[in-house]
């Protein structure tokens, strides 16, 4: 499976809780962080739910 590289670019101050959770999910804690996941349908579907917030890119 592909991995993809995830990059955290905006603040979840002011987000829903389920949003903070999303990231949270993903791994990520902090801006400017980034994670290399695998690119599962979950892992998507979170990805979606955030894209406002995150950066992707495929690795």
């Amino acid at each position: 499976m592909a991995k993809i590289k995830i990059t955290q670019i905006k603040s979840v101050i002011d987000r829903s809780e389920r949003q903070k959770k999303t990231i949270e999910a993903l791994g990520l804690k902090k801006i400017n962080q980034s994670v290399e996941v695998e690119a599962t349908a979950a892992i998507i579907g979170m990805v979606r739910k955030v894209n406002h917030l995150v950066a992707v890119e495929a690795i």
